[in-house]
């Protein structure tokens, strides 16, 4: 397996083996796609980009599964502008929208001056042993990453995460568009229970970045919280190996296996 897309023509790409779903071999990782999302908005606003604006808010709304087969994408423009612009991409199959990104696309400014946080740092990867915390999931997709983390406690782990498998074959993605395709393995690092006895998949994802990924490796310190009611949240803070660069969150629905 060479990459997870296959480009068959400007909208249309096949997903290969290297994509296999964790609830389902059988069908995709959202992660893969998601990041095929962030690349299509790349490629079809990059004179946008160019111009001096970049990707602040990335956010995706689940609307199904998909199998391991040809997907279909769609950009526009929805909210046009000098320094703030709203686009969209959709990602179908069989003629079904399965996938909606909105991203909030934002002009760049000189802030180093005031640039800061006051997230909490993580282990560098080499105070990490090798992860086995995917051994519980199926799928070929967790298979594609290599791990080095440690969970801190039930719900809460940091790792470090470099995919093996390019996103696309035979094109360059942006470092942002290698994060968001392996972004959404988030809810999988630490869940408060084995896949096996209860079900958690996320419904969306939304990823806030003050910076641009730099390095092959991604850091995830990441939080899982469940509900009385069947509602959950999956939070991540997202690091490359010299400092924090953004956020993630991933809503939830939470039920009992019976």
């Amino acid at each position: 397996m060479t990459a997870y897309f296959e480009r068959l023509d400007d909208s249309r790409f096949r997903a290969t083996e290297a994509v296999g779903g964790a609830w389902d071999p059988t069908e995709q990782h959202i992660a893969p796609a998601l990041g095929l999302l962030t690349h299509a908005v790349e490629r079809a606003f990059a004179g946008r980009l160019a111009d001096g604006l970049q990707l602040g808010r990335l956010s995706f709304d689940i609307l199904g599964t998909m199998p391991i087969d040809v997907v279909q994408i769609e950009t526009r423009m929805l909210r046009p502008g000098r320094t703030v612009e709203l686009v969209e991409a959709t990602m179908s199959h069989g003629g079904r929208a399965s996938v909606i990104l909105r991203a909030w696309m934002m002009a760049r400014h000189d802030t180093e001056t005031l640039a800061g946080n006051a997230f909490p740092s993580m282990p560098s990867r080499e105070e990490l042993e090798d992860w086995r915390g995917f051994d519980a999931w199926p799928g070929e997709f967790v298979r594609t990453v290599d791990v080095h983390g440690k969970r801190l406690e039930q719900g809460r782990a940091q790792v470090w995460l470099r995919p093996r498998v390019p996103l696309l074959e035979g094109e360059p993605v942006s470092a942002t568009g290698r994060l968001l395709s392996i972004l959404d393995i988030a809810n999988g690092i630490t869940p408060r229970f084995a896949p096996q006895d209860v079900l958690f998949p996320n419904i969306d994802l939304t990823a806030h970045l003050f910076a641009e990924p730099q390095g092959e490796w991604l850091g995830f310190d990441t939080t899982v919280a469940y509900g009385v009611s069947g509602l959950g949240v999956t939070q991540t803070v997202l690091h490359d190996e010299s400092r924090v660069i953004g956020t993630c969150a991933q809503g939830l629905t939470v039920r009992p296996r019976r």
